[in-house]
């Protein structure tokens, strides 16, 4: 009868706090350095934002509790919806999807949903992405049963208006886009682009990633976008290193609210409510009513900064970028592809040290580890040959940029002199360089309690 029951570690209470306290001191985290992972807007994040969801208040709620006795958190989340609104010129925002990703998918249903309405659906079977695009773009419009058409960028990193105009027609959906760019390049034909999707037929869904680079300064609502995405776990103080947590509110301009997920939070004057006044909604796209921890976090964020404060993080930001840009570009170890000034990142090439000495993006990147500092996104965007995507934020100091210019460039130097020591690299770390591949692979997890000595399992 024994054997049916699962097995449990014996572990004593001293065993488990060592083994989660070592854990905690081998992590690496926003709050102990720089994180310059491009796309990712890994920026510090204030503790009055945690400060304030750490409270009985909210850990008391339940979701299922009736509207009348959840008065001020519906109230939260309402004012923070207009918030989002007015930051994002939309009509009206949806609170729901508990991801970027969950995000994209609901906006890509709306635009299925609009089309069917108007009874084109069987013809407007495509969306329109840039090859620059993230690649949860092209997965969430094959997910809603779209046929994805790639556009290429044009020589300045854009996407190329030739093309789109040649794509864009009466089988067009949608246009599926980031402004700025993947590439951290601000698409500067952006009403241009709108009207080639609208006067198609299409709807502009706006990618809202790299939102942290034009808080204040633009909206994309007068860009022209019908649906918005906002990443709250980038721009808005919530960390999300590890996958998690999330909230991905979807804005969208007036016609398209009938669209919106339901319920939506409402105010008819005397309270606050569960709008269910939605006639075409896509339904729920997660349960209850968001991720409300995260959505929190943003609202303090967003009081405590007010409107010249997301201006200034915009403002910080791009200057961060380029001061950061222009001191590695100096030293010639890298090329640039497309036009030099960029917003709120920038993506080198590391061909060149790859030519001179074999020494690839990945090695920079696993070297950049020993010096302290977490490494940046690599091979990505794809349109990028050893592509090296950095990220600078705004919340970054000048010796924080300095030293990882720093590590960066040493790197680059040892590429030259020892390029066994990057190959090898990192050195310094809990873990050496792992078998990637490998570890990623679901049958190499190991879920259970393991001695300390046997973590450097997957060393290549």
């Amino acid at each position: 009868m024994r054997d049916s029951f699962a097995t449990l570690p014996e572990v004593s209470e001293p065993e488990v706090i060592r083994h989660f306290t070592r854990l905690s001191q081998e992590t690496y985290a926003v709050d102990l350095g720089t994180y310059p992972l491009g796309s990712c807007t890994m920026k510090y994040n204030p503790k009055i934002a945690e400060a304030v969801v750490q409270t009985h208040k909210l850990e008391k709620l339940h979701p299922e509790q009736d509207e009348s006795t959840v008065q001020g958190i519906l109230a939260v989340l309402y004012n923070l919806s207009q918030i989002l609104a007015e930051i994002t010129g939309m009509s009206k925002v949806t609170l729901q999807p508990a991801a970027g990703a969950q995000g994209e998918l609901t906006g890509v249903l709306i635009i299925r949903a609009f089309h069917q309405e108007q009874g084109q659906l069987q013809r407007r079977q495509e969306i329109l992405i840039p090859d620059s695009a993230h690649g949860t773009n092209p997965a969430s419009a094959a997910m809603a049963g779209f046929k994805v058409v790639v556009i290429p960028s044009d020589k300045e990193g854009m996407v190329d208006l030739d093309a789109l105009r040649q794509a864009a027609g009466p089988n067009t959906a949608g246009l599926m886009i980031t402004n700025p760019n993947t590439l951290g390049i601000f698409e500067k034909n952006i009403l241009e682009i709108a009207k080639i999707v609208h006067e198609a037929g299409g709807l502009l869904y706006y990618d809202g990633a790299n939102l942290n680079a034009i808080l204040g300064k633009v909206r994309p609502g007068d860009m022209g976008f019908d649906i918005v995405h906002m990443n709250i776990h980038k721009t808005f103080a919530t960390p999300h290193g590890g996958g998690g947590p999330g909230a991905g509110p979807v804005g969208v301009t007036k016609r398209l609210e009938r669209y919106l997920p339901i319920p939506l939070i409402g105010y008819n004057g005397g309270k606050y409510i569960f709008d269910y006044n939605a006639d075409k909604s896509i339904g729920k796209i997660r349960s209850y009513n968001g991720n409300i921890a995260v959505l929190v976090r943003a609202y303090a964020y967003i009081l405590s900064l007010g409107i010249q404060g997301l201006e200034t993080v915009a403002e910080t930001a791009v200057l961060n970028t380029n001061y950061l840009l222009t001191k590695i570009l100096s030293s010639g170890y890298f090329d640039m592809p497309y036009t030099k000034k960029r917003k709120h990142e920038f993506v080198l090439s590391a061909k060149r040290l790859v030519e001179k000495t074999g020494v690839r993006g990945i090695d920079i990147a696993k070297r950049i580890l020993d010096f302290g500092i977490h490494s940046p996104t690599i091979y990505f965007p794809q349109i990028v040959e050893e592509a090296m995507m950095i990220e600078a934020t705004e919340t970054e100091s000048l010796e924080d940029l300095d030293a990882l210019a720093t590590a960066i460039l040493s790197a680059a130097a040892e590429a030259e002199t020892n390029p066994g020591i990057l190959r090898s690299a990192p050195h310094n770390t809990s873990v050496r360089r792992i078998d990637e591949v490998r570890a990623s692979h679901p049958k190499t997890i190991k879920l259970r309690w393991d001695n300390p000595s046997r973590r450097n399992d997957l060393i290549s």
